[in-house]
């Protein structure tokens, strides 16, 4: 069987105002390089990906050109600009993609110690199931508040998933699901929520808890000792 054009969008317009950074938080460095570099590096390097489609801030275009995408020999980078929302920013990369593209994933641009492994793993299941999202089992006990700060439930931990990127979808797919999304003025907190209101199934493909999202100046330090550790293991 042939495989699919395959292409990955990577949201990487927002500000991330919770680092109090002078810039936004995909081109802070991390050992040395843009947060954003060992993003895109994974996908570049993956030989399953045909395509990565770079949704940035306008603003931020000259800077992104200096100091990641003309830093280093990338030569699938499409960059488009991004919109107010993240969901906005996604569906314009969705429209920029290559008319051909039959497998999109959408994955954090501060999300930067994703494996291969795990982007292989959620193509493979999209091509059996059309929508995966990688997540971890819960590790804390969450509980279910009313508006006055009061518990009214306890969720089974052994059903509840921390869910990360990439998610990864059949393109025709998740390309109705914004549209209509669009249409309806349904926002959603993550890609897979509008499929699930279209009442199609995702599935979970089990990824790994170094996969953070770089939110705060702390998550920085995380990913820096993971990066370590990663490296003394080579």
């Amino acid at each position: 069987m042939e495989k699919p054009l395959i292409s990955v969008i990577i949201p990487a317009a927002g500000l991330g105002r919770r680092m109090n950074a002078s810039i936004s938080k995909q081109y802070l460095q991390l050992n040395g390089k843009p947060i954003l570099v060992y993003t895109l590096d994974v996908f570049e390097k993956c030989s399953m990906i045909d395509e990565i489609v770079l949704v940035i801030n306008s603003e931020e275009q000259d800077f992104c050109q200096e100091q990641v995408i003309g830093a280093y020999p990338y030569t699938k980078i499409k960059v488009v600009t991004g919109g107010n929302t993240r969901q906005e920013s996604v569906y314009a990369g969705l429209e920029a993609v290559n008319p051909l593209t039959r497998i999109v994933l959408i994955h954090d641009g501060a999300r930067p110690l994703i494996r291969e492994s795990i982007i292989r793993k959620s193509i493979a299941e999209t091509i059996k199931h059309r929508a995966t999202v990688v997540g971890v089992p819960a590790k804390n006990t969450i509980k279910v508040i009313n508006d006055d700060g009061f518990v009214e439930d306890t969720p089974d931990r052994n059903y509840l998933v921390e869910i990360q990127t990439p998610q990864t979808f059949d393109y025709d797919l998740i390309k109705e699901a914004h549209q209509k999304a669009l249409e309806s003025g349904v926002a959603g907190t993550d890609d897979a929520f509008l499929v699930e209101w279209l009442k199609i199934p995702v599935k979970i493909v089990v990824g790994d808890y170094t996969n953070i999202k770089i939110t705060t100046p702390e998550d920085l330090t995380i990913a820096e000792s993971i990066i370590k550790q990663m490296a003394e293991k080579e």
